[in-house]
């Protein structure tokens, strides 16, 4: 889905958003409050420019309108692979625009991620996996690593994992894997409206992925593993 479609299925014309490059920002008016939109569009690379523009606007809405619930817009295809952006510190870049997130969520924020197209590698690590919660529209393509280079880290061979995918779906990519693992809390229907409606509503300043990951068998020993060490003396 393309973004303008989907701002239009959200909001009609209540809403102020612009596209300069491959990023996303402005308001939105929802069932009488206001919502700040940010994110990006057309698979984009999140490079250092694009990671500290998000940080920016993430930023200035906790400045400057406390509480505001922020909706990410993601589609991007991961990190920009350019030596520029590593000799910039794309990893701080991107660490910045995480943390610049995790910030709004404790000073009272609820930030909803939601993945539109496709999310791929760090750029969905550092948005709508820090988000309280990330959902997805059923066409969205997710995956944070592709079998080959998964098979390169591992030192796993391809054959293997692409039988672990068809069992396990920390191996395997698609949406439906990583709703079976938490990390996508919902999968959308056709109703934009009535599907933003309840996902901010049920917004918690608790993270469930865990423990949604441990309810629906996609992760079975991390919630019991996080209950382990904070019990821990």
């Amino acid at each position: 889905m393309q973004w303008r479609d989907l701002a239009a299925g959200l909001f009609g014309p209540a809403h102020t958003i612009q596209q300069t490059g491959s990023f996303l920002s402005g308001e939105a008016t929802f069932q009488g409050q206001t919502l700040t939109v940010v994110g990006t569009t057309d698979h984009a690379p999140i490079g250092v420019a694009l990671a500290l523009a998000q940080a920016r606007v993430v930023l200035d809405t906790v400045a400057t309108h406390p509480g505001r619930p922020i909706l990410l817009f993601i589609d991007t295809q991961g990190q920009q692979l350019r030596r520029r952006d590593e000799l910039l510190g794309i990893n701080r870049a991107m660490a910045h625009l995480g943390m610049c997130i995790d910030l709004a969520r404790r000073q009272g924020h609820a930030v909803l991620g939601l993945v539109y197209d496709q999310a791929l590698s760090g750029g969905f690590i550092t948005s709508g996996l820090i988000a309280n919660a990330c959902d997805a529209l059923p066409e969205a393509e997710i995956r944070v690593m592709r079998i080959p280079a998964m098979a390169r880290v591992t030192k796993l061979s391809e054959a293997l994992l692409e039988d672990l995918s068809k069992t396990n779906p920390v191996f395997a990519p698609g949406v439906g894997n990583y709703e079976a693992m938490g990390g996508v809390r919902r999968i959308w229907g056709p109703d934009l409206q009535a599907e933003l409606a309840q996902a901010l509503n049920g917004l918690s300043t608790v993270d469930t992925r865990a423990a949604l990951g441990a309810q629906r068998g996609g992760r079975q020993l991390a919630a019991s593993v996080i209950q382990r060490v904070m019990d821990a003396p």
